[in-house]
């Protein structure tokens, strides 16, 4: 006889002895010994390639005592012996039958166990592997449990999150579809998996409100909002056309309805209007996750107002600039992130809520919120900071859309605000523009708009006619706003007569042009002198050297830039002085267009 099949048939023969050993034991009689002679033999039938011969012993209804005490032993060396086999073997088919009948026999509690301790130390590639294959027996098992079933569910959930969250989220439309480690799939089976304990929980609510189902229901709870924070959070949700069905957009209709199921879902939604957590019972868990829980909110936000899961379920009795003030706090949440798939969702759900209102219907009193104060100088960062284009561009349409909503004293407060805040030119020179746009509907409309002509006008204006560091101004970095506050006083020197002075320029002119026609000046020969000073200085080093394509370095606002060759800084230099030249022919015109109306205005008093 070949030593391999002799060694197989003592693993069998071993695994016989000691079950009919302990078949003339009662139950109670078991001891330490017969488990471990018990996982021995069986594991070393398994681990032989003798799965079926070990069916056998499990399904035996002789052995069922012994199977329901010993069997979870089995977990462990079983589940490693269905990842060996192929997906076509028959060993593996056995052993599949193997944990379904484990399943059905051992006692509930502690194959429960054994079923979580594979999960927990399952890890990269077997994560999803390995909860795919355990979440049917592990349900199974829960919906025999008696005792602390809610605790078990709610510890099953919180493993099976735990051990997912750290896997990579596909994002890109072939990730999806490739799905290489399994988790679009596993997230899937994980609600089809919930789904038992939510039916009962919904039977239960229909019946009373007893203390178990509502433990039951929170641990369901805590399963949707892990669920919201990941993936969904960092998933992309949007249907890609190569893709028919969406997994992760079926995954959050699937927790949507769950939330609807369990009736959390509308309370979810203005959970921080209320200023308190659902219903826990523990109140310290339930300060914790009120403080855990901003994105989770946020991206159920985002599922309801953007891809509109659970909109129907939605009461339509809310106005939009109510929802625009409930939703203030997910966007702060989502703006403040660096991820794009979160930072797209936050610009998503703004636009979103800013496209539900009518221009100028948004009062100035919503500015008293803190939120509303708060994410547009978050937009403002994304504008400046951002380092994906599509998204920088985005968020400046969204700030012009917020603008527009306002009313004229909310859009007057807002660029007081932002001017005082951005510390960005460019960002300085788009507020100045709109402060144009709305002194030029005051001018030009029959109803008169105080907030934009007259003293409230004057007041701006000492905000944006004048040079932050005077003279010493860095005009090149300050190069949009200083054009965009010419192109203003321009435009009112031009529209605004002196004689009517609707915008109350005239009588504030000595003061523009102490505080801002005069250092710009100063600053416009100061700056020239010294790019022409610079200029002239590379042109002679430039003879001195060797070859002009010598590397130097430069600094232009204060800021080293890259290695350049002596014509590549000489190019940068001669563009700051096109910019400054640009500068001083419009500040002439300015100049020039005051003086003619001062002097007309002279010569028709005199």
């Amino acid at each position: 006889m070949p030593e391999e099949e002799s060694q197989t048939i003592m693993a069998v023969d071993e695994l016989q002895a000691i079950i009919q050993r302990c078949q003339i034991l009662e139950e109670a009689d078991f001891k330490g010994e017969d488990f471990n002679l018990f996982q021995v033999a069986g594991q070393k039938c398994l681990e032989d390639g003798y799965a079926a011969q070990l069916l056998e012993v499990i399904q035996n209804e002789k052995n069922k005592v012994i199977i329901k005490n010993m069997g979870w032993n089995l977990i462990s060396p079983l589940v490693r012996c269905i990842f060996m086999y192929k997906l076509e073997d028959d060993k593996r088919e056995h052993c599949l039958k193997i944990l379904d009948q484990l399943a059905q026999l051992c006692n509930p509690k502690e194959l429960f166990l054994g079923l979580l301790e594979q999960i927990e130390q399952s890890s990269g590639e077997q994560v999803c592997q390995t909860v795919m294959l355990l979440l049917q027996p592990l349900q199974t098992v829960l919906l025999k449990l008696q005792n602390k079933k809610a605790y078990s569910v709610g510890l099953s959930l919180a493993m099976i999150m735990n051990q997912l969250t750290a896997l990579p989220v596909p994002y890109t439309e072939q990730q999806i579809q490739e799905d290489k480690l399994g988790l679009c799939q596993c997230c899937n089976a994980v609600v089809d998996f919930a789904k038992p304990f939510v039916n009962e929980v919904v039977k239960n609510m229909e019946k009373s409100s007893e203390y178990n189902d509502m433990e039951l229901k929170e641990e369901l709870l805590k399963f949707c909002m892990k669920s919201l924070k990941y993936p969904l959070l960092t998933a992309q949700l949007e249907q890609p056309e190569g893709i028919e069905e969406h997994p992760f957009q079926r995954f959050a209709t699937e927790i949507i309805d769950i939330l609807w199921d369990i009736r959390e879902l509308i309370p979810l939604v203005f959970l921080h209007r209320k200023g308190k957590s659902p219903h826990w019972e523990n109140q310290e868990f339930a300060d914790i996750e009120q403080k855990n829980s901003a994105d989770s909110l946020a991206c159920l936000s985002y599922l309801m107002f953007v891809q509109h899961f659970g909109i129907d379920y939605f009461p339509v009795v809310f106005s939009p600039s109510y929802l625009l003030q409930c939703n203030m706090t997910h966007i702060e949440v989502l703006l403040k992130r660096t991820e794009e798939s979160m930072l797209s969702k936050g610009l998503d759900l703004f636009e979103s809520c800013l496209l539900r209102m009518e221009d100028n219907s948004l009062l100035h009193q919503y500015l008293e919120f803190r939120d509303f104060i708060d994410v547009p100088q978050d937009l403002v960062k994304v504008m400046t900071l951002c380092p994906i284009e599509h998204l920088r561009k985005k968020s400046l349409n969204i700030l012009q859309l917020f603008i527009d909503k306002f009313d004229a004293e909310g859009k007057y407060t807002l660029f007081r605000c932002l001017l005082k805040t951005s510390n960005h030119a460019g960002v300085e020179g788009y507020i100045i523009k709109n402060i144009k746009d709305q002194i030029h509907l005051s001018l030009t409309k029959a109803c008169d708009n105080i907030w934009f002509t007259g003293h409230h006008l004057v007041s701006l204006l000492d905000l944006v006619l004048l040079l932050p560091e005077g003279a010493e101004t860095d005009l090149l970095q300050n190069s949009d706003r200083i054009m965009a506050s010419l192109n203003l006083l321009r435009y009112l020197v031009i529209k605004d007569c002196e004689s009517d002075n609707q915008t109350g320029v005239w009588t504030t002119l000595a003061k523009i042009e102490q505080n801002f026609l005069k250092p710009l000046h100063v600053g416009l020969n100061m700056s020239k002198a010294h790019y022409e000073a610079e200029i002239k200085n590379k042109k002679e080093n430039r003879r001195e050297a060797h070859s002009s394509n010598t590397v130097c370095s430069l600094t232009v606002s204060g800021e080293k830039m890259p290695a350049m060759t002596t014509d590549m800084q000489l190019r940068v230099l001669h563009s700051a002085l096109f910019t400054f030249d640009l500068i001083e022919s419009v500040l002439a015109r300015v100049e020039e267009l005051i003086e003619v109306k001062t002097k007309a205005v002279m010569d028709e008093n005199s």
